[in-house]
């Protein structure tokens, strides 16, 4: 059988995929979905589960056989855990009953994804639970696709990651692109690459290096103003030759220091916002008393910057984008919350409301931190990885899979 590819947007580079929507579901047909769960166990925010809800609805309905597989936390910092809560979650809203199957890939495992029964789901354990899924082990992978004969892939917060659950198995069994990945990959497509036509302000916050190594890289190129704030500051600090104090650099440490000097040195870039005055706290209680310090005067010994006030000359390039009109891109929280909020999102957030800019804040911690009631992304890392790229691995891979590999009946 052949199905219809889905061409995402004429003017982005995203690759052409089979879609799951397009396809007709058998009954019986054994399919593994591959999501993105990485929810905390109080369900605070089950926007990443919700919206897969849907897609695997309609193959439960249909008579598939669904064995659901997902991250959570990372194996390599130990903060993986289990994934009953999700279980019980899913059963609540999808009606049925969602078995939880500890073992992931196990022998038992595997037994049970071949016991199902039509129209049944159930869900299997944290794939970052073993050091095969972050590392995509081909043997690893070639366990997972023994829960089924095909995969819907999901889950776009991750679809940036080569894992074994969504790069790997694809090169095992026919993939389909699931209605949530395409949904928040053109969710993306009116902040990406240049727009001439509109001015255009980026804030680049958190710890993550990826906001320094992939945001700061090609936002610089593509955007007219960037704002940075968190760990991307303090890097753009270091390399400036300011003392930092006990600043946090995030995951990244002196490589995304090495990447905002070469950023900084570019003839190329935009405007980056480098403030002359910051907030300082003592290193590791973002939440005792705070003051402000000229950076001239460096950040004190045993302090750490967790905010920072905006220039004047940023504040009048915000007024533009305020009156004019524009786009507006928020990935990451600039400063390090406090139960009143932060001094630099009171004052970015008056603007990026306004009526007649276009704001999306991208990934769950930003979504979660920040009091903006807009549009959002749940990817952080995915979403930074396609508008620099123009795609993002998992999607490469469904096009791989769907160039290479028939979807024969098992």
């Amino acid at each position: 059988m052949v199905h219809p590819l889905a061409p995402l947007s004429e003017a982005s580079a995203i690759p052409r995929v089979r879609r799951l929507s397009d396809r007709h579901i058998a009954v019986g047909e054994r399919w593994i979905f591959s999501a993105g769960f990485n929810v905390r166990s109080d369900l605070a925010d089950t926007g990443r589960v919700d919206v897969e809800l849907a897609d695997i609805a309609r193959l439960a309905d249909a008579g598939a056989r669904v064995a659901v597989v997902s991250h959570q936390g990372s194996y390599r910092d130990g903060t993986a855990r289990h994934l009953d809560f999700v279980a019980c979650h899913l059963t609540a809203l999808l009606g049925r009953a969602v078995r939880y199957v500890p073992g992931t890939v196990s022998d038992a495992a595997v037994r049970a994804a071949r016991a199902l029964r039509p129209g049944e789901v159930a869900l299997f354990g944290n794939v970052r639970l073993h050091a095969g899924e972050e590392a995509n082990d081909p043997r690893f992978a070639a366990r997972l696709a023994m829960l089924g004969d095909r995969v819907a892939v999901g889950g776009f917060s991750k679809a940036h990651r080569r894992n074994a659950s969504n790069v790997g198995v694809l090169r095992l069994l026919p993939g389909f692109a699931a209605a949530s990945l395409l949904a928040e990959a053109e969710r993306l497509r009116p902040w990406s690459g240049r727009d001439s036509g509109r001015y255009s302000v980026a804030v680049l916050g958190g710890t993550k290096p990826e906001k320094t190594e992939i945001g700061l890289v090609h936002l610089a190129s593509t955007y007219d103003l960037v704002i940075p704030g968190g760990a991307v500051l303090n890097a753009l600090l270091a390399a400036r030759g300011h003392r930092i104090g006990a600043s946090v650099l995030g995951g990244g440490g002196r490589r995304c220091v090495a990447t905002a000097a070469e950023v900084m040195a570019r003839t190329d870039r935009c405007e980056i916002h480098v403030p002359r005055r910051v907030v300082v706290a003592p290193a590791g209680a973002p939440y005792s008393p705070r003051r402000v310090v000229d950076l001239d005067d460096g950040v004190p010994p045993g302090h750490a910057v967790v905010d920072f006030l905006l220039s004047p000359w940023a504040r009048d390039r915000l007024r533009r984008l305020a009156a004019d009109g524009g786009r507006a891109l928020v990935a990451g929280p600039p400063g390090m919350p406090t139960p009143a909020g932060t001094d630099s999102w009171r004052a970015l957030g008056r603007y990026f409301s306004a009526p007649r800019v276009r704001t999306l804040l991208l990934g769950g911690d930003t979504v979660a931190e920040l009091p903006y009631e807009g549009p959002a992304s749940t990817g952080g890392g995915a979403a930074l990885y396609q508008l620099a790229h123009g795609t993002v691995p998992v999607l490469d891979e469904l096009a791989r899979s769907a160039a290479h590999m028939s979807d024969m009946p098992a």
